[in-house]
């Protein structure tokens, strides 16, 4: 796991270059999202705080925000956040949050890079932090064609330390597994192939 994060932090300074590739999933992730002004809003695996910095440029934006990585050089990248918002060190397996604690949870580009039993306990923690009610958006490197999901997942075998993030997922079925109810799924073109899924506690 130390690896995993040292290899983050190495890759931070430059991260930023492929942010437009996620953009037009982050946004659809957002309108899924809905959060409301007086919601608080979670950001697992905050990263460089794309998502973050893109909620705060919409008209209706929550007063509390927090965006969780375990890698603190790209927490460095954040950069400056509305007052009320913060970001912290802390690993998605482990969240630093209480239980019940935040309204909107937001996990985008993260379950398919982990381990099927990492995916899980993270969907545990997801629920054990989210109020009853509350809502959870995903966002996955996904396509719906076959050769589509088969160039993704060749690229990810062949070149894992450069190219593992773009491994595929759909991860509905392991939502379903994992006791969520989803509500919604979009497949998107155009930067990144992705498919980003709301979905609520069962």
């Amino acid at each position: 796991m130390s690896a995993d994060r040292e290899a983050w932090d190495r890759a931070a300074r430059g991260y930023a270059r492929q942010e437009r590739l996620e953009r037009r999933a982050i946004a659809a992730a957002l309108d899924l999202a809905a959060v409301a002004a007086d919601e608080l809003l979670l950001d697992v695996a905050t990263g460089t705080g794309l998502v973050l910095r893109e909620l705060a440029r919409r008209a209706v934006r929550p007063a509390r925000a927090i965006g969780i990585d375990r890698s603190p050089g790209m927490l460095a990248c954040v950069g400056r956040l509305p007052e009320g918002w913060r970001v912290q060190q802390g690993d998605a397996l482990a969240l630093p949050l209480a239980d019940d604690a935040a309204d909107v949870a937001v996990a985008a580009y993260l379950l398919h890079l982990l381990a099927p039993r990492e995916r899980s306990t993270v969907l545990a923690e997801l629920r054990r932090v989210l109020r009853p009610g509350g809502r959870l958006v995903v966002v996955t490197m996904f396509t719906a064609r076959p050769t589509g999901t088969a160039l993704l997942a060749g690229l990810a075998r062949a070149a894992p330390r450069t190219l593992g993030g773009l491994r595929p997922l759909d991860p509905r079925p392991g939502l379903a597994a994992a006791g969520w109810k989803v509500e919604r799924a979009a497949a998107l073109r155009g930067g990144y192939p992705s498919l980003v899924v709301r979905a609520r506690p069962g």
